[in-house]
């Protein structure tokens, strides 16, 4: 019997971002838009929380990620950034068969965790 799978954006940013909390020097991530600063002002944290993943509109098939974190005093934020894009690109590929066409690491803060 064959199916198909759909993976929602939502869930494939929840994925990503538990990816991300994987890299060493991330010590958490930050409101990514609107909808994030009212969940966290309400007091519910999602998994999703700081990523924003969209269709590329240049690259059908594929998406674009942006992650919004929070590294460790010291760490070498440049490594930090791209240990991040690589993990989280192999964590789509692998996990969910999706691959994606840009990642983009906003750092907004240093912080302990």
């Amino acid at each position: 019997m064959q199916g198909r799978v759909t993976l929602t954006e939502s869930a494939l940013a929840s994925l990503l971002a538990l990816a991300a909390h994987e890299v060493p020097g991330v010590v958490g991530m930050a409101p990514a838009g609107l909808k994030d600063q009212v969940v966290r002002i309400l007091g519910r944290q999602e998994a999703s929380e700081g990523v924003l993943v969209r269709p590329d509109p240049q690259a059908p098939g594929k998406y674009q990620a942006d992650f919004y974190v929070v590294v460790a005093p010291g760490v070498r934020i440049p490594t930090v950034v791209e240990s991040l894009a690589e993990r989280v690109a192999f964590a789509a590929q692998r996990l969910a068969g999706v691959e994606l066409s840009q990642v983009r690491v906003h750092v907004v803060g240093v912080g302990r965790g």
